[in-house]
């Protein structure tokens, strides 16, 4: 993995609940390119207000974990395109456009999660990303998303009808 989270470096005053550095009350993920470069990592240990059942972690944050991972493995993506084409990396900013899970076991509270992503098919301004999360060596979720490549100086207008 590299030295330097893809947050940091691309986002270092992001205010996203589940990565953003500047959220007090975020969960302050970081995502890395793996050693294989194929895959973005993220580790994650949940605490217990985020208890689903008993001693089971909630579905609806293994959902978020997938959504804003699997949303920095497609920026990821994007950069290391434009690296490889020799021009200057922009920020590249993507929204999710679609967010599936499937719940294969259940996952268990106590246990570092791992979550791998990566892009699945070809990278565009929509892409679709797959992400697996691992309670140990056990796989418990598998996140099947598609995230779309956005101009972020508009979207707060667009939401709020001012665009």
């Amino acid at each position: 993995m590299t030295a330097i989270a893809l947050q940091d470096l691309m986002s270092p005053h992001g205010v996203c609940f589940g990565c953003g550095g500047a959220n007090p009350n975020g969960l302050h993920i970081k995502s890395y390119w793996d050693q294989d470069q194929v895959h973005v990592i993220t580790r994650h240990f949940p605490e217990e207000k985020y208890c689903g059942w008993p001693d089971l972690v909630y579905g609806g944050l293994l959902a978020m974990l997938v959504d804003c991972h699997s949303n920095w493995t497609a920026m990821a993506y994007h950069m290391r395109e434009a690296q490889a084409r020799g021009e200057e990396p922009r920020k590249v900013n993507c929204v999710t456009g679609s967010l599936g899970i499937k719940y294969i076991k259940p996952t268990p509270m106590g246990v570092e999660l791992t979550l791998r992503a990566r892009v699945d098919g070809p990278l565009g301004r929509k892409s679709r990303v797959i992400c697996e999360i691992y309670a140990g060596d056990t796989l418990t979720a598998i996140g099947d998303s598609v995230f779309v490549r956005v101009d972020a100086s508009q979207l707060a207008e667009q939401a709020h009808g001012r665009a």
